[in-house]
């Protein structure tokens, strides 16, 4: 008589973690503000309102939006926050960076939300090779986030995997 075949990997303890799985919805864009200076170097303060006075914001309606300014010029920080200040109530976030900052940033909120008591004394995969743009520092996050927690922390999958960290 054939042995049963017994999946070792599904009756184990091991916890899988998909950053993947946090990927929030909604279209990323990037606002760069390089037109609204004058020759694309300097901004003008009273030029600069008159953009934001007249810009479409509802645009931006539920959607990440990096900031930034693709031109070699100075902008003053409070261009920045004026931007902001526009676009909060529309957006579900905005950054001053890149995309990839941007993402960073989004991935340290949820991070940051998630229960590491939930990890306590388990062992854990933090699942790799995602489809979408989960950012590296994502994967650095979140095992400071669950080494005090987790009893051992892996990358890969359960049947593959690199081992990083053991209480």
């Amino acid at each position: 008589m054939a042995e049963e075949i017994i999946n070792r990997v599904a009756n184990s303890k091991l916890i899988t973690l998909d950053l993947e799985d946090y990927y929030p919805k909604g279209q990323r864009v990037v606002l760069d503000i390089k037109d609204w200076l004058f020759q694309e170097l300097v901004l003008k303060e009273k030029d600069f309102r008159e953009y934001i006075k007249n810009h479409d914001w509802s645009q931006y309606q539920n959607q990440y939006v990096a900031i930034t300014c693709s031109a070699d010029a100075i902008i003053p920080d409070w261009a920045f926050m004026l931007l902001v200040v526009n676009l909060e109530p529309f957006v579900e976030k905005c950054h001053i960076g890149t995309l990839e900052d941007l993402e960073t940033a989004i991935y340290q909120d949820i991070i940051q939300a998630i229960d590491g008591t939930f990890y306590q004394d388990k062992p854990v995969i933090i699942k790799g090779c995602s489809n979408k743009p989960v950012p590296i520092n994502a994967y650095v996050m979140i095992t400071n986030k669950l080494k005090p927690y987790a009893k051992s922390i892996m990358y890969g999958e359960a049947c593959s995997f690199v081992p990083l960290y053991k209480r």
